[in-house]
């Protein structure tokens, strides 16, 4: 059975980055990936395979997940006063239609992004915010994890609009912090990738690039 997500998010963790007005999270490069840590979910039977590839716009990450469930993540520590916008770049091959997404047994994306907020002295009292791009349910949807309330899946982005396209969504992650979990967050403690298909035993590729902040709302 997969762990629950606030048990999850405190494994991804693994380098610390500095402050700018842009803060990149990803180089999405090889040297990159090898130091990162990829932490299957507990119960998974397999990891999702992430790889580096590249394009006209530049490096990505692909993430095949094949009734698999594992991340990469970073410690970050991102003052949202000054840069509180994400900025994620993605796209979706192979989706996974059908599933009840708001359920434990559909609680599976073929791509999605956290944000999290320590806010206790141990990992079970972090808040996330995970942003999502949904195989069913409609841009702006959002409900808590099956598995935990102090995650909540906001889908930025869906299948049923972008299958197999590039897509740059956005969001005020501060205003998030506030609308789902009434936090008044100044910075953030760490952001994560993660692909997977552990529950709904499926098959979903994907891939990332560009995840940044930025202290205004960049338009592409």
């Amino acid at each position: 059975m997969k762990i629950i997500f606030r048990i999850f998010i405190c494994f991804l963790f693994m380098s610390g980055l500095s402050f700018s007005s842009e803060i990149r999270i990803f180089e999405f490069t090889e040297k990159e990936l090898s130091e990162l840590q990829v932490r299957k979910v507990r119960g998974a039977d397999n990891k999702t395979i992430y790889t580096v590839g590249s394009n006209e716009k530049g490096n990505f990450y692909k993430a095949v997940a094949d009734n698999a469930a594992s991340g990469l993540g970073k410690e970050v520590k991102i003052d949202l006063n000054k840069t509180p916008f994400i900025n994620i770049t993605w796209k979706i091959e192979k989706d996974l239609p059908g599933i009840k997404e708001n359920t434990k047994k559909g609680h599976d994306f073929a791509a999605r992004v956290f944000a999290v907020k320590k806010t206790g002295a141990t990992p079970l009292s972090n808040r996330a915010i995970n942003y999502v791009f949904s195989s069913n349910n409609q841009i702006g949807f959002n409900s808590p994890s099956p598995y935990t309330k102090k995650s909540i899946d906001n889908v930025l982005a869906t299948t049923q609009e972008n299958l197999n396209e590039w897509v740059t969504v956005k969001a005020n992650v501060k205003e998030d912090f506030m609308r789902f979990h009434d936090l008044d967050v100044n910075e953030l403690d760490g952001l994560a990738i993660m692909s997977d298909t552990d529950n709904s035993k499926k098959k979903s590729i994907a891939y990332y690039q560009n995840i940044y902040f930025s202290s205004e709302w960049l338009n592409f």
